[in-house]
């Protein structure tokens, strides 16, 4: 039987790292697997940090995923499983497609995903994963904040200062770049002490 799993966690836990990996995997055991995301960092592809990056369909919120997987089965196309990377993108929607494409078309679905934004609120798409998911995975490769604390928390950042308003969505790296993103723990995301900050603060840079 088919089943939709969420794997979740922050920014540089290696999510899109392990999509590929086990789209490798499973396509070395003979799977059909097809891939999807939104808002990746390399259009119309899965990338990672490490350098791995495999193509895959690129989704914008009016894409109907269960329309887009049945016509493709109507024409006689293969499908074992759909691996769908930046999943907190999707809407509400689209995740009740995956949910309706595993029950009624008993294809595996993959996703992955942040739980929460900048300012700690859940995205949509990912409340419904976890709402509907068979299985929730917390991802088991901990980012790590500057401080060496566990990092919980995706800090949107402008010139090295924490951003506490804005769109929910504006799509960036930990890389840095015209919109930037860091991960910290709880504390230093409360306290708003980004890496920058800490790196001005003598009490917090001699650490």
């Amino acid at each position: 039987m088919a089943e939709l799993t969420f794997f979740y966690g922050t920014m540089n836990c290696g999510k899109s790292t392990l999509a590929l990996q086990l789209h490798h995997n499973h396509v070395a055991s003979g799977k059909r697997v097809w891939l999807f995301t939104m808002h990746d960092r390399e259009v119309g592809r899965i990338s990672s940090r490490i350098g791995l990056s495999q193509a895959a369909t690129t989704v914008d919120p009016s894409f109907d995923f269960w329309v887009h997987v049945r016509d493709r089965i109507g024409r006689g196309e293969v499908v074992d499983e759909l691996i769908c990377d930046e999943a907190q993108f999707y809407t509400p929607a689209q995740v009740e497609q995956l949910a309706r494409i595993v029950d009624e078309l008993d294809v595996d679905v993959q996703a992955f995903g942040l739980l929460a934004d900048f300012a700690t609120h859940l995205f949509p798409g990912s409340r419904r994963l976890l709402e509907l998911a068979d299985h929730r995975a917390e991802m088991q490769v901990e980012a790590l904040c500057w401080c060496g604390a566990r990092g919980t928390q995706n800090a949107r950042t402008a010139d090295g200062v924490i951003v506490r308003s804005g769109d929910q969505v504006v799509v960036g790296d930990v890389a840095g770049g015209e919109s930037a993103y860091e991960v910290l723990c709880r504390r230093h995301h409360r306290e708003g002490i980004t890496r920058a900050v800490a790196d001005r603060l003598p009490e917090l840079s001699s650490r």
